[in-house]
């Protein structure tokens, strides 16, 4: 924990622009052998944990690039990780993906050398969270190719919920829940500053007059507002998770019964037959839709380009998301895919795009018509989130 946070701060104080940028690569040649992978736990996946998913072994047996993969547990060390310039692509989700844009640690993308780019979800194709102009000069660049997409949902014990909480004031506010029991020492909150995102999506509904309209971006007085209210969970969580595996275990042998997660822990408890469930609730959820960037000094390149193309197959993106529950960026995964099934792109969200509240990087920008609005950067995040977590 205290390692985690000495990596955030280093981010911060990160001048902009400070690495070196390659020129776009214009074609791929022979692998060199390795890759090198920044990637949420269970998004490379080469059949150890469980020999079905598999999406590994046969890029590099056709390739000859070996795939090294180090694990992150949130955007904020992955950002600080690729700061270290020795890995070649990260899964980079939107709360981190603007940061390494713009503070040149990742490269555009030439989509001519990514064939199956044609066949990404429309919708994610120009994605502003990883479609931007960074050098001013009237064309946006490409930076990455989508992976897959999904939203942060509520894990339930089903013991202890008979029914599905219908709002997230499960985690957020102290309550006796249907067991009898205080929900306090029971309960869990993600170890991110983008949590406050969250805390946010439940004051616009419940405290309308806040004027909330996007979590993330908030003026000082709504900013306030969500921090009120993560002090007021601090007394009630058990642990601060950012660990996947950790969470399965303390949801199996620590008495938690209720969280923010993702759908891959909520798979995995169900696997092992736990009485686990998740549901997103009337407030909404915040969500992630994740992008393979490549970073500006890739020691790599032509692997990274090979396995660019191959995570945009129907076959990968079909099995990805099967595995971790989340939703395939090429829709046409959606069909004749063994693991997932037929039903499986529907059970994992596809129809909650719209409703979804993206994670992206906070700036002063509130991107509204009133200029003189100010809204509350992600550097103050950091820095008030760890406030919460210390007790201030």
């Amino acid at each position: 924990m205290k390692k985690l946070w000495l990596l955030l701060l280093l981010v911060m104080l990160l001048p902009l622009g400070s690495a070196g940028a390659q020129d776009m690569v214009m074609e791929v040649g022979a692998g060199e052998g390795r890759l090198d992978i920044i990637a949420w736990a269970g998004y490379i996946e080469r059949g150890e944990t469980d020999p079905a998913f598999d999406w590994v072994t046969a890029y590099e047996a056709e390739t000859g690039c070996m795939v090294n993969v180090k694990t992150a547990a949130t955007s904020d060390e992955m950002v600080a990780l690729m700061n270290e310039g020795v890995f070649d692509l990260v899964t980079a989700s939107g709360d981190a993906s603007l940061r390494l844009v713009y503070g040149g640690r990742v490269q555009p993308i030439n989509l001519d050398l990514i064939p199956s780019f044609a066949n990404v979800d429309e919708r994610l194709q120009e994605a502003p969270w990883y479609v931007v102009d960074r050098d001013g000069d009237g064309t946006k660049e490409h930076y990455g190719v989508p992976y897959v997409w999904g939203s942060n949902v509520l894990m339930y014990n089903t013991e202890v919920f008979p029914e599905a909480p219908t709002s997230w004031n499960v985690v957020f506010e102290e309550m006796t829940l249907p067991d009898g029991e205080s929900n306090a020492g029971r309960v869990q909150a993600y170890d991110g500053p983008i949590h406050i995102a969250d805390a946010a999506m439940y004051l616009m509904y419940h405290n309308p007059e806040l004027g909330i309209t996007d979590p993330y971006s908030l003026n000082t007085d709504q900013f306030n507002a969500s921090l009120d209210l993560l002090r007021q969970q601090r007394e009630l969580v058990a642990r601060y998770w950012h660990d996947a595996f950790i969470q399965i275990d303390d949801f199996i042998n620590e008495g938690i019964v209720a969280s923010g997660s993702w759908p891959f822990q909520v798979n995995l408890l169900g696997a092992q037959g736990a009485p686990i469930a998740s549901t997103v609730p009337q407030e909404g959820a915040t969500g992630w839709a994740d992008t393979t960037m490549l970073h500006s000094d890739s020691p790599h390149p032509n692997c990274a380009y090979m396995w660019m193309e191959h995570s945009l197959s129907a076959k990968v993106q079909g099995d990805v998301s099967a595995w971790f529950g989340t939703v395939p960026s090429v829709l046409a995964a959606c069909e004749g895919n063994e693991l997932l099934g037929p039903d499986g792109c529907e059970t994992n969200g596809l129809g909650n795009f719209e409703q979804i509240r993206f994670w992206r990087t906070p700036t002063e920008d509130c991107g509204d018509a009133d200029e003189a609005t100010t809204c509350v950067p992600y550097r103050e995040w950091v820095s008030a989130y760890i406030g919460v977590i210390g007790g201030r």
